[in-house]
């Protein structure tokens, strides 16, 4: 699906940040992991997105994930390539969270960290977001509301808020289709429309590809604001 891998993937410090990762954890799971679930994921996509919009500057991403859960609680740390134009080169995802279930609704409330290595000095770069997910299947569809709620976003952007609304259904054993709808509202900071739909198929038990059509109401704010296709192939560990 991607074209070969072009012979200059923006060189950046995502293996760096991977072996950071992989070493905090292993240090902060203790001997007796046993009664926990640790659970890796690597890809690569034509694009990063967040939010709906495009936040690699059409260079394909790689990216990796861990988590550590125990019962309804978890913790996890995501990394990727970026290039944004405040002159960070990855993005980091620290996110502390529990998931309860109340009668049919699974819900999904944490705290995460979000920071842009390499943004140019004088640019607030490191924030944090509260976010909620309300899950609940209705037959075959399964759909989840998300909430998210920064009260000092990144740059100049103050309070923001991403309300999205998704809807999924499998269409066989191992395909699964799906469309969102959102909506960012923020104070200082771009605020649009955006929508994605798409199909992931696992190619494996472990290996998943997804492909996936963005589009915002704010082409007018920018190349990272227009549609496009996404690709993403990921490996479960």
């Amino acid at each position: 699906m991607f074209s070969l891998v072009r012979s200059r993937l923006r060189r950046t410090d995502f293996a760096t940040v991977a072996v950071t990762v992989g070493g905090l954890f292993a240090m902060a799971v203790p001997d007796t992991a046993s009664a926990q679930d640790i659970n890796w994921t690597v890809g690569v996509a034509s694009e990063y997105m967040g939010k709906g919009a495009g936040k690699s500057n059409g260079e394909i991403a790689p990216y990796g994930s861990v988590e550590v859960s125990t019962g309804q609680v978890y913790a996890s740390v995501f990394a990727s390539t970026a290039e944004i134009s405040s002159g960070a080169d990855a993005e980091t995802i620290t996110t502390l969270g529990w998931r309860p279930s109340v009668g049919d609704v699974k819900l999904d409330l944490a705290i995460l960290n979000r920071d842009l290595p390499g943004t140019r000095a004088g640019v607030d770069s490191n924030y944090f977001e509260y976010q909620a997910d309300a899950t609940r299947a209705f037959g075959r569809v399964s759909t989840r509301l998300r909430v998210n709620y920064t009260p000092d976003g990144f740059a100049a952007t103050r309070e923001a808020w991403w309300i999205e609304l998704q809807g999924s259904t499998a269409l066989d054993s191992r395909t699964k289709a799906s469309v969102a709808l959102a909506d960012r509202s923020a104070d200082g900071g771009a605020e649009y429309v955006a929508w994605n739909a798409g199909v992931k198929r696992k190619l494996t038990d472990q290996v998943s590809l997804d492909l996936r059509w963005y589009d915002t109401d704010a082409h007018d704010l920018g190349e990272p604001y227009e549609g496009r296709l996404v690709a993403s192939l990921s490996l479960a560990l």
